[in-house]
Order: structure tokens, then sequence, then C-alpha cells
């Protein structure tokens, strides 16, 4: 299963934001061993380098931050065409139609986030990381 994992779940791993941390953990190492493919849109990357920065204060830990990312995660591209499809469908948050056109443009099965309200129109699953986990045990 090929899912693309919201830029906050990403944060509560990488920043280990409470009370999400042990989720986004179990998610990373689902990932980690192969039982699914985790995406992340190529803007992830840089709100997490923002994020991380100005969470920690520190640059290298930033870095740290996108390489950790880097490492784990498969990286769907953004264009001209993911851009204007997210700017006219509609969606009243332009960061989430982003992720969900990057989502649909490289065929991936399902978008895991915590916060579904953004994504209720998505043409694509959308679940959270425990219904994630309990479709690929079954």
């Amino acid at each position: 299963m090929k899912v693309l994992i919201d830029t906050n779940i990403i944060l509560d791993f990488l920043l280990q934001r409470k009370p999400f941390f042990q989720d986004a953990e179990l998610l990373f190492e689902t990932v980690s061993t192969g039982k699914i493919i985790g995406y992340v849109t190529a803007t992830t990357l840089t709100d997490i380098f923002y994020i991380a920065r100005k969470h920690s204060g520190s640059i290298e830990v930033a870095r740290q931050a996108v390489l950790e990312t880097l490492t784990v995660m498969s990286i769907c591209s953004v264009d001209r065409a993911i851009l204007e499809s997210a700017l006219n469908s509609g969606f009243d948050d332009f960061e989430d139609a982003v992720q969900i056109f990057s989502a649909v443009a490289q065929n991936l099965d399902a978008i895991v986030t915590r916060d579904n309200r953004g994504f209720v129109s998505s043409p694509i699953s959308v679940l959270s990381i425990q219904e994630l986990l309990q479709q690929i045990e079954t």
C-alpha cells in the first residue's frame, strides 16, 4: 500500500510532539519495515525545515529532520499542474489541496492524517494512523 503522510504526522514524529508521537512512531516503523510505502510532498520538506528550525532554533536540527524524512519516505513531486489543480479545486486549505492532488498524481492509495477536516472532499481514501494500521493487519 502506498500512502501520503500528512505534514503534521511527520512533524509529530520528528519533534516528538505529545500526545501524537507514539502513533507517528508506529507509522514510521511500519514504513521502515516496508509494510507500506510512505510518501510526502516536496513542499512538506520545506515545511519540515522551517518548523523544525523555528521549534529548535537550530539549522542543524532542521537539516537532520529533512534528512531523516528523505531517508524513510518517497517524495511526491509538486509541479505547476498540481498547484493549479489545487488552486482551482475549491478546497479551503491550499496546502491540503496540494497534498491531495500530489497523491492523486502519484496514484497513491490513501492519505494518512490526524486532521481529516481538510481532506473531506478528497477523491482518495483518507485514514488515521490507527485506521491504516488496522487495514494492513487484516
